[in-house]
């Protein structure tokens, strides 16, 4: 039976718990992965947060496994990943994949704005000129 957008977010939500900017702030300082999953372009209209590593949610998969030769050395499955994408639904996707593919600690942020509201440092996109 196929599945609907709803129905996956539902599962997802489920599966992976959100937490606020404060927790998230505190987990990377013990540590966790803060992993934006936005596209590239996203990154350069609005900026990132200090500390977050860049994986577009289209590659996650491929960063994600170590058996691929595309495997992200941040990705440890001891490490507690703490996702973050524009407003916190893909985010919520990508942590349900991480979650099946093994990772047992993975928390949503939400959305960029959810780091920026909590006193999150940011490095400000690029000045793009006219």
């Amino acid at each position: 039976m196929a599945l609907t957008v709803q129905q996956m977010m539902e599962a997802a939500n489920a599966a992976v718990p959100r937490i606020d900017g404060a927790r998230a702030q505190e987990m990377l300082a013990q540590g966790a992965l803060l992993l934006d999953i936005r596209d590239a372009p996203e990154l350069q209209k609005s900026g990132r947060a200090v500390g977050a590593h860049h994986i577009p949610r289209g590659m996650l998969e491929f960063r994600a496994d170590p058996a691929t030769d595309f495997h992200d050395p941040e990705l440890r499955f001891d490490r507690p990943v703490v996702l973050h994408c524009a407003s916190g639904g893909r985010a919520a996707l990508a942590g349900k994949l991480l979650k099946d593919m093994g990772y047992s600690e993975v928390y949503n942020l939400g959305g960029l704005g959810d780091w920026k509201a909590a006193g999150g440092p940011m490095i400000e996109p690029l000045d793009q000129g006219m």
